[in-house]
């Protein structure tokens, strides 16, 4: 019965791997806005300076193609040998459950960072994140469900505290990722 009501192609080790870009992705960011230049709590750069935001998008989206790239792979690999169809009904209605909040949180980046608040960035991106795992988890294991609502919480906290959204972001979008990964793998693998 779960094979057709529910979308189990996907894997662990994707989410492991997911984690691992966003902890690269987030050091690369670090980098570029602290470097190794400043005294403790100084900074080498501010995101308002010239090409910083555009080098964080750059980034960030490779952060997010690569992550999209393996997750697709890796259910696709995973589906072949459980003999299932990754591109079935349930994964039909799983993509259109995640594409709402997905969408909506990616203008909804779009547009704070053409009005300049980048404070809002990641603890927003976490929030629609979550939001968009809570509403696919119905079509998938429920460890999905409690990872998005474990984004939602980061990214409601990274609201309260401005400055630290990077921190927060490789929190959520890395360490996260990592141990919702070992925990599919281990349960289900």
């Amino acid at each position: 019965m779960e094979r057709s009501s529910k979308f189990i192609s996907i894997s662990g080790l994707s989410g492991v791997l997911i984690g691992l870009y966003a902890l690269i992705g987030g050091a690369l960011a670090y980098i570029k806005a602290y470097g190794f230049e400043s005294g403790f709590d100084y900074r080498d750069h501010y995101v308002t300076d010239p090409g910083v935001v555009d080098y964080l998008v750059i980034v960030a989206l490779s952060v997010l193609l690569t992550s999209l790239i393996t997750g697709v792979l890796m259910a696709k690999r995973k589906a072949k040998k459980i003999k299932q169809s990754v591109w079935n009904p349930t994964s039909k209605s799983l993509l259109v459950a995640l594409a709402v909040p997905l969408l909506t949180g990616g203008i909804f980046a779009v547009i704070l960072i053409a009005k300049g608040y980048y404070g809002l960035i990641a603890s927003s991106l976490l929030i629609f994140y979550g939001l968009a795992l809570v509403s696919g988890s119905v079509y998938t294991f429920k460890e999905v469900k409690w990872l998005g609502l474990l984004e939602i919480m980061l990214g409601l906290v990274a609201l309260s505290a401005p400055g630290y959204g990077l921190w927060f972001w490789v929190a959520g979008f890395g360490v996260l990722h990592i141990i919702y990964g070992f925990i599919v793998f281990k349960k289900y693998e």
